[in-house]
């Protein structure tokens, strides 16, 4: 009997060239129990169940996870500058049909439609929208000039007579036209009404946004692309051309690109920066230093093919894996593992192993705890999901990155085979600088690249303000900060400032190590 993967891709195949189709049928069988066990989460990661599931298997001290994610766990995951503070912050086609809904016990209507999604916070019909609204109008503040900067408390509730400023007020006011608290009241919002325009229509796309994440439609913009094909090559000029060229369900609604975007931002902005059909060159943003770095791991990432294959005859020595360690990891450590699986799809013919550490590492992951127990085997209880793909591994770590490094147990660091990426580390930030002073030396020493994001531009260069003031003179720009090609396309709220508007992973440079080169003049070797 025909494994439902290969009678899924049967029209597929009859409509392609004989060679394509013997590529996809082989990619087919080689993958088949990925897609299978896709097919199984399908409805429940993309159309709304209630919790996650995770199995978990003890094996030589280490726990190895297989996650399932679900739609709440979608949801409740797309990473949000609401539920984070400014410091830090399968690969396989679906195939969903009513019959699998109706089992499932999804209701097959939507609870609102797209021509419905517009409700203020407070009134909203979801429940944790209008928590969302409380939380707002207990913590943030009002942004009009007549209020004067202080903390709130029962005695500092007074008018200064001789200045006529008032006491710092929370919102209590919602703009009828974006339906997000934003003042302490109306008159004051009447008074800044020109300065309120400039974000009113953005913090309404929001508002939208997020209903439309609670709204129970079918998300077939997470159905994601399956394997690559050998002869079909990546365009990574931008989002459109990146998902026509990797052969994803065409996306036509913007409101569905932006929900698209804000997971795959993350895989996509460390695959831009390391794929060798890189959109950043030397003509744009790439340093000489950073063609140096990069060219390294692009020759890893990228291994000419040896002609090996399963049999005996077939054998091949194989590369270690590429280490991509991911400091301070958030809440793209809670990413569903399909989104980043995409990034093993740029790089079919290595090996990945993404390491998440930090100790908030295990945000929104309530269902993988406890954690695994420290043993000499295991000594820091890393979390292992060595089944996410076949070229493909996860590890996590609750802890800080200096803590381990001081002990050299990722140790010997390999320029051609790791990297680092700090997503929105807040490494200028006053409330976190203090937590990278440690790291940012150890990261130096390794000489491998460091890949950095910022929410703004401002976010962005002041980090690099922050670099180059505790490490001037010991570090080279790899590649120059600007606009992330792969930036998510949908705005984010900061709930304790509603003026603060932000998008995930805005902005994009790279840096590493000074290296010393040895140079030899008159039979003398100077440094």
């Amino acid at each position: 009997m025909a494994r439902p993967a290969d009678r899924a891709v049967r029209p597929a195949l009859s409509k392609l060239c004989s060679q394509c189709s013997t590529f996809t049928a082989r990619q087919s069988r080689q993958s088949a129990a990925f897609l299978q066990s896709a097919q199984q989460r399908s409805v429940s990661s993309i159309r709304g169940a209630q919790s996650s599931s995770s199995s978990s298997t003890p094996v030589g001290g280490i726990t190895r996870t297989i996650s399932r994610p679900t739609q709440a766990s979608i949801t409740s995951k797309l990473p949000s500058v609401a539920a984070q503070p400014r410091t830090k912050a399968s690969s396989s086609t679906s195939f969903v049909t009513n019959e699998d809904l109706a089992g499932s016990g999804i209701p097959s209507k939507p609870i609102l439609e797209q021509d419905n999604l517009f409700h203020s916070f407070t009134n909203s019909p979801i429940p944790k929208i209008r928590q969302r609204a409380a939380f707002i109008r207990q913590h943030a503040s009002c942004p009009h000039h007549s209020h004067r900067p202080g903390q709130f408390s029962e005695t500092n509730r007074q008018v200064d007579t001789e200045s006529g400023s008032q006491p710092p007020k929370h919102v209590d006011f919602e703009c009828p036209d974006c339906g997000i608290p934003v003042y302490c009241s109306e008159q004051h919002w009447m008074d800044d009404y020109e300065k309120h325009l400039e974000i009113c229509d953005t913090l309404r796309q929001i508002n939208e946004d997020d209903h439309d994440l609670h709204s129970g439609r079918h998300f077939y913009e997470f159905n994601y692309a399956g394997p690559q094909m050998d002869d079909a090559m990546v365009n990574m000029t931008n989002w459109d051309t990146f998902m026509y060229t990797r052969q994803f369900e065409a996306v036509n609604d913007d409101r569905c690109m932006r929900q698209a975007t804000r997971l795959l931002t993350y895989p996509l902005t460390i695959g831009s920066v390391l794929h060798e059909l890189s959109p950043y060159h030397i003509r744009n943003r790439l340093t000489v230093e950073g063609l140096k770095s990069l060219t390294a791991l692009r020759y890893t990432l990228h291994p000419p093919k040896t002609g090996g294959n399963e049999s005996i005859k077939g054998l091949r020595p194989e590369a270690p894996p590429v280490r991509v360690f991911i400091l301070g990891a958030r809440a793209e450590s809670s990413l569903p593992r399909d989104a980043w699986v995409q990034l093993a799809h740029l790089f079919p013919l290595s090996r990945l192993h993404l390491i998440f550490i930090g100790p908030e590492s295990m945000m929104n992951r309530d269902d993988e705890f406890p954690l695994p127990p420290r043993t000499p085997e295991n000594p820091y209880g890393a979390l292992v999901e060595d089944r996410v793909w076949p070229t493909m591994k996860i590890s996590t770590i609750v802890d800080y990155y200096h803590t381990i490094h001081k002990t050299g147990y990722f140790a010997p660091h390999d320029p051609y085979f790791d990297c680092f990426v700090l997503f929105h580390p807040g490494l200028g930030h006053p409330a976190s600088s203090h937590e990278w002073e440690e790291t940012l030396p150890m990261l130096l020493e390794t000489k491998a690249p460091i890949i950095a994001t910022g929410y703004t531009q401002a976010d962005m260069e002041r980090d690099v303000e922050w670099v180059n003031k505790k490490a001037k003179g010991e570090f080279d720009i790899l590649m120059e900060p600007g606009e992330n090609i792969f930036r998510s396309l949908r705005w984010d709220l900061n709930d304790l400032d509603p003026q603060d508007v932000s998008a995930g992973n805005w902005g994009v440079w790279s840096f590493r190590g000074k290296r010393y080169e040895a140079t030899v003049k008159d039979n003398v070797i100077a440094v």
